[in-house]
């Protein structure tokens, strides 16, 4: 596949603050990527640049094979965006919003908007007024505008903000469809790492204005770790426990009744040292490495 979206090594500056500082990145046509980062770590500034609402500093970025140059407008027409929070004409309807995009982009679908309103499960609100609308319905109309062009790119930063569950799943089952069905290549940011990791193809992680890592889920998922994951009453007495019997034992205390264990010990030999310690199991089960653990991980290594 080729890559749809590159950057190589992109600097951008807001005054003597460097937001992006020498990033990479490469997505590839018909994916979705996860882009993730704590909050200002530069996944915004990122888009900016992609979309050329922002000129980087140094380096390059390419567009279908093609540099973005600060005149370059023309490949914008295929991409469609969600960055930061939507701005609407609060006094208008969600279908004249919605008709005046349509005209500024010149795009004269018969039937584009009830179609985009559809898919984000807006349908029968075309008439309604976006001033009298919810922070996850405006999120939603957000979505339908990116939608409008078709577009072979779509840039989604944080767009399940504000929406509930039903919002949340929607959202998903579309970004999945427009995927598989369009073969709509799509790079999201979202705080909700378990939703990245159910969509995701590949992720990057963006730190401090770094790049620190591009992978693919299914290299994160062969990488995971496997461990014992032990709740307990006396989280401080197992651990005791443990060692005394173990010696140096690849152990993590993760909160006040838990650990997990990183050697491959039996369960019921576990059990019953605990029992015979004194030691009430509440629960206790095999695990993996979540997309979370590597998340965190990556910032630990970063010095976070």
């Amino acid at each position: 596949m080729s890559d749809v979206i590159v950057l190589e090594d992109v600097t951008k500056r807001y005054g003597n603050e460097e937001v992006v500082k020498n990033a990479s990145m490469h997505v590839k046509e018909g994916e979705i990527y996860g882009f993730l980062g704590p909050n200002g770590a530069g996944k915004t500034t990122v888009m900016k640049l992609i979309l050329n609402l922002a000129k980087p500093d140094c380096g390059n970025i390419r567009v279908f094979g093609d540099p973005v140059l600060p005149d370059s407008y023309t490949y914008l027409r295929y991409v469609g965006n969600l960055i930061e929070t939507p701005c609407f004409y609060e006094k208008l309807s969600a279908g004249r919003n919605l008709r005046l995009h349509c005209e500024y982009m010149g795009i004269y679908e018969e039937g584009r908007i009830e179609q985009a309103l559809e898919q984000v499960g807006l349908q029968g609100c075309e008439k309604k007024i976006v001033g009298k609308f919810s922070l996850g319905m405006k999120q939603r109309l957000g979505i339908a505008r990116a939608l409008l062009a078709k577009p072979k790119l779509l840039l989604l930063d944080e767009p399940i903000n504000g929406l509930d569950p039903v919002g949340i799943r929607q959202t998903r089952d579309l970004l999945v469809h427009l995927k598989e069905a369009c073969g709509t290549t799509i790079l999201i940011s979202s705080h909700i790492i378990s939703e990245i990791e159910q969509l995701a193809d590949t992720v990057g992680v963006i730190n401090k204005g770094r790049m620190l890592r591009e992978m693919p889920m299914e290299e994160i998922r062969r990488e995971a770790v496997q461990y014992l994951e032990v709740h307990v009453n006396d989280v401080r007495k197992a651990a005791i426990a443990l060692e005394e019997r173990y010696g140096r034992l690849n152990y993590k205390i993760i909160s006040d009744s838990g650990l997990r264990i990183y050697q491959d010990l039996p369960f019921d030999e576990i059990s019953r040292l605990l029992v015979q310690a004194g030691v009430a199991i509440l629960n206790m089960g095999s695990k993996n490495d979540t997309l979370e653990d590597y998340f965190f991980g990556m910032l630990g290594e970063d010095g976070e």
